[in-house]
């Protein structure tokens, strides 16, 4: 039986790979949804008899990734792909993580290989190892000069925008009759991949922004700035054990978004989750996490909120609802058991990094901001009253006398 040009040219292109020791993965989403739908995968997940239904689904292009630490810029392997047939497009861009830095701009590195035989696309995508201990490629950003007639830009898989996900564990398979590594688990790498997109911090407004209002450089900012970054990482570990997805809101969304850090004045750790991701044992989680409660506010129907303490600072949970075309939380006032309401427009979440975490935020997170804290949301406000100060605060009644004990609990 003839071999499909298609699998002709990934044969050529694996043999290289493993001549010059460049462990390729493959991330093609194609080719791993039909791989995830075989029950015998399912139930094996090793290496296999050789078929040719997996990479042969027709496509011109087929995604490999690669570490980008692996590569070392060989010329020889560049220069053996030639020799085989192969036309390269090599897709370079700026490296966000030298950004912060005060230079005019930063390292071009390596983003995407796009090599060409027989009018079959392979594309390689890069993957950096950031110090929030994920893995991130960059946006595919054609320049004037490129040729565009390459590839179908529009049917790669990778570089609508950057992206972001967990170190995947790897198992090596017989795919179309070539010894191909995957991710062990293909469901959570596709889940990943559905939700990958990656923002990444406006270095260069932060670095602005604190040139006009320098950051406090106290011990007293200096602590503060080290708690809330525990205390960030801890509540990331406790609600991952639960599976509950979670987002950086109020204070620390508009910290990360201003610039890149959280607000020394702020006192506190804000994060956002959807009512719909509640799960009751969210308290026993954080307690066992060393977490005391300090107040719980509202219901799971209406209004929730919750505040953690560890040590000094404060970790306050505020409950999403989703309503037609906005998203609300409420808030409480114990003394008084008046409501308030905190409207947003319709938003999806991101991920991001602080302070050396992967986080999500809104990805339209100038929206969100804006919302919450008004068209002057990049100047700073220390004096800041949470029932007032915020342009989307709402009156929304009063707690009803009976209910204070089940919707006003102060610890």
């Amino acid at each position: 039986m003839k071999i499909p040009l298609s699998q002709q040219t990934i044969k050529k292109f694996l043999a290289l790979t493993q001549r010059f020791r460049l462990p390729m993965f493959l991330v093609d989403i194609a080719a791993l949804a039909l791989l995830s739908q075989d029950a015998l995968w399912q139930r094996d997940r090793q290496v296999r008899e050789p078929h040719c239904s997996f990479l042969c689904t027709g496509r011109p292009v087929t995604s490999f990734a690669l570490h980008a630490n692996l590569w070392k810029y060989d010329p020889g392997f560049l220069l053996a792909a030639e020799q085989k047939g192969f036309e390269l497009l090599e897709l370079r861009g700026e490296d966000p993580r030298l950004a912060s830095l005060d230079t005019l701009s930063g390292e071009d590195i390596p983003l995407y290989f796009l090599f060409r035989l027989h009018g079959y696309i392979i594309q390689v995508v890069f993957l950096y190892e950031r110090s929030g201990n994920y893995l991130w490629h960059g946006p595919l950003h054609l320049k004037a000069n490129m040729d565009r007639s390459f590839a179908p830009f529009k049917l790669l898989d990778y570089g609508r925008h950057a992206g972001a996900y967990d170190r995947p564990e790897l198992v090596l398979t017989v795919l179309d009759a070539l010894d191909v590594q995957v991710p062990h688990n293909i469901s959570h790498f596709l889940s990943e991949q559905r939700h990958a997109r990656f923002l990444e911090c406006r270095h260069r407004d932060a670095r602005n922004f604190l040139q006009l209002y320098p950051d406090d450089s106290s011990q007293a900012a200096v602590d503060f700035r080290r708690k809330a970054k525990s205390l960030l990482h801890l509540a990331a570990r406790t609600l991952s054990h639960l599976d509950i997805p979670f987002w950086l809101s109020s204070g620390t969304c508009l910290g990360w978004f201003r610039q890149c850090s959280i607000i020394s004045y702020s006192h506190d750790v804000d994060i956002g989750i959807f009512i719909a991701d509640f799960r009751t044992d969210i308290l026993t989680a954080f307690r066992d996490a060393g977490l005391s409660l300090k107040h719980k506010f509202g219901k799971v129907e209406d209004s929730l909120e919750l505040s953690f303490l560890s040590g000094d600072v404060k970790l306050d949970v505020f409950f999403f609802y989703k309503d037609r075309d906005i998203i609300w939380n409420g808030g409480t006032q114990a003394k008084s058991g008046r409501k308030f309401k905190y409207v947003f427009p319709r938003f999806s979440l991101c991920w991001a990094e602080l302070l050396e975490l992967k986080v999500r935020v809104p990805c339209e997170t100038l929206d969100y901001v804006r919302a919450n804290y008004g068209a002057s949301w990049s100047v700073p406000v220390r004096s800041w009253d949470w029932k007032s100060s915020p342009s989307n605060v709402k009156e929304n009644g009063v707690w009803p006398l009976s209910e204070w004990a089940e919707v006003i609990q102060v610890y």
